[in-house]
């Protein structure tokens, strides 16, 4: 996390966060900041004052400002003080994070808050609290009837996806272009990962050699996540090169223990990851794992079969030696697969095509109509089969959430639908929309119509 910049904020633009009490406000303040500024505890009303710190991220600096709980109609006359801060701290932000808390439904507070919020006209972004686990992102659903069409989802205590908050912040911010060779101020980030030894840094080294390429690396140590910032025809990356990945019975030093830990958090972070395969060893299980990793995570993915120059003739020709490679990939079927030499630079250049290529998929939104006309279809032609005599009726699909592409399916009996017509319904949707390289979620949710 960025530390605290000693400068005066008064050119910087200001980002207010806002929520009823209880929300994790403060927490938040802390981790964006880095520091324990603001006083966090686990009772509605502590934080009365506007607080202010100052941040960065990613070469944008802007002043942060922590409120209290915003309870609308108290008399308390504390609680009506606050009030008065949060309007105050309202009216001179240039944007808003309205944090809600994902343990808990939409509470009449937090519609009051986004009633004034609204009101306001400020550029808003919605962030739900307290997701520490990504079993939890489905919490978040209920939150649409809000009338939001989005959010992002964190945990402020232990730093879940904050990282992803700062890069929308950033992205809304007024600014001036910061002194960097980002010209943009969210470069697509790619994690390249892999067993210890595949040529995870041979690849990035020889990405760096290859071309005139404008480059800052960012902080990192030996064993440790480094971040290199790459742009290239005009469009910017950001490459994390990641501590070789074991099985945990092969971790026998803390400190490289430590390194997959942070190997793991980088793929957490990432929007695409690079999967790095030894070519003459072929998927093994460990590579499988991380497959499982990448995939329960949501990032888009792309297989790399490093070390092709090496691989016998014979081999290499074999007919559908993809299709054999995958089979042991399973959960990231969807990953696109491309046979690379990082050392001697064959096709590398290609990376950045598919790099493209996945983002634009991991970050597709499909209209609704569309989608409804292809739910429309599958039901005339491929209608669920019955379930215990039960007929299983859809009513309405739509898309709340991207990175990746989520869906919603509203029906009459979730738990009668089998895995098999699960798995049909996304191969349809990949059929029809271009989703190569990014995991689809597909959420099915009980609707009472009758």
């Amino acid at each position: 996390m960025s530390k605290l910049k000693k400068k005066s904020a008064k050119s910087k633009p200001i980002v207010g966060i806002v929520g009823r009490p209880n929300v994790g406000k403060s927490t938040l303040f802390n981790r964006i900041i880095g520091s324990q500024k603001a006083i966090v505890e686990d009772i509605p009303g502590v934080t009365r004052d506007r607080i202010y710190g100052d941040a960065e991220w990613l070469g944008t600096e802007f002043t942060i400002v922590d409120t209290g709980g915003f309870e609308p109609e108290s008399k308390d006359i504390y609680l009506s003080l606050i009030k008065s801060q949060v309007e105050v701290a309202i009216k001179e932000a240039d944007l808003i994070l309205f944090v809600l808390d994902g343990r808990t439904d939409v509470m009449p507070q937090d519609i009051e808050v986004l009633r004034l919020l609204r009101r306001s006209e400020k550029p808003i972004i919605y962030v739900v609290n307290k997701i520490d686990h990504e079993k939890h992102e489905l919490r978040t659903v209920d939150f649409h009837a809000m009338g939001v069409d989005s959010f992002i989802t964190v945990s402020a205590a232990h730093g879940r996806k904050v990282d992803e908050l700062l890069d929308a912040v950033i992205e809304k911010l007024p600014q001036a272009e910061p002194e960097t060779v980002d010209k943009e101020e969210n470069p697509i980030k790619v994690a390249v990962v892999g067993k210890p030894n595949v040529g995870k840094s041979t690849l990035v080294n020889k990405i760096l050699g290859e071309e005139r390429l404008l480059t800052s690396p960012l902080p990192g140590t030996t064993r440790d996540s480094i971040d290199t910032l790459i742009q290239k025809k005009g469009k910017n990356y950001l490459f994390v090169d990641t501590a070789g990945i074991r099985r945990k019975s092969k971790i026998t030093f803390s400190v490289e223990r430590y390194s997959v830990n942070r190997a793991i958090k980088t793929i957490e972070r990432a929007d695409i990851v690079f999967l790095m395969l030894d070519a003459q060893e072929g998927p093994t299980h460990q590579d499988a794992r991380l497959s499982d990793l990448i995939h329960d995570r949501g990032k888009g993915c792309v297989v790399l079969l490093n070390k092709w120059d090496l691989v016998p003739k014979k081999v290499a020709e074999t007919q559908g030696i993809e299709d054999i490679t995958m089979s042991g990939l399973k959960e990231i079927e969807f990953a696109p697969i491309i046979s690379i030499s990082a050392l001697t630079g064959k096709r590398v250049e290609k990376v950045f095509e598919i790099i493209d290529l996945v983002y634009e998929n991991f970050s597709r939104r499909v209209p609704t109509r569309q989608l409804n006309n292809l739910l429309n279809e599958i039901k005339t032609k491929t209608p669920p089969p019955l379930h215990g005599g039960r007929e299983i009726k859809f009513y309405y699909i739509s898309q709340p959430m991207t990175k990746p592409p989520s869906f919603v399916v509203f029906t009459n009996f979730v738990k009668g639908i089998s895995e098999n017509y699960k798995k049909f319904l996304e191969n349809r949707l990949r059929e029809e929309f271009e989703l190569e390289g990014t995991p689809i979620r597909i959420i099915f949710r009980a609707n009472r119509k009758k």
